[in-house]
């Protein structure tokens, strides 16, 4: 039970702390109105690390299902539509978050599982 609670932080943890540096580094608010440019930059920096947080995710479970994927996706979708209900400006982090970077923390999950089982 505590390894899977540390594999869903942990796996929280690099979606998280990998979007907060994108938005440092950028200089770019997260809710404000942002270039198509960087909308793309998001959309793919956000799927490839919410694919590793889900590979991440099951490397600490080393299980052969996705629960604890499904877990981590359940949080995500959450914390966004949360966000999107409480914040003023841009929703398409949100968005993204929901509909492209959840279901690629679950693709991670899939991929970790069909590499070692």
């Amino acid at each position: 039970m505590i390894r899977q609670i540390l594999a869903v932080i942990a796996g929280y943890a690099i979606f998280v702390i990998t979007s907060l540096l994108l938005f440092q580094v950028s200089g770019v608010k997260p809710h404000s109105k942002a270039s198509g440019l960087f909308m793309i930059l998001t959309f793919v920096y956000g799927a490839v690390f919410s694919f590793l947080s889900g590979f991440v995710t099951q490397f600490i479970l080393k299980a052969r299902n996705l629960k604890v994927n499904f877990i981590l996706f359940i949080i995500m979708v959450a914390f966004a539509i949360f966000s999107l209900f409480n914040s003023s400006g841009s929703s398409c982090t949100q968005l993204l978050a929901i509909f492209v970077f959840a279901p690629f923390s679950v693709l991670g999950g899939v991929f970790w599982i069909k590499k070692h089982y």
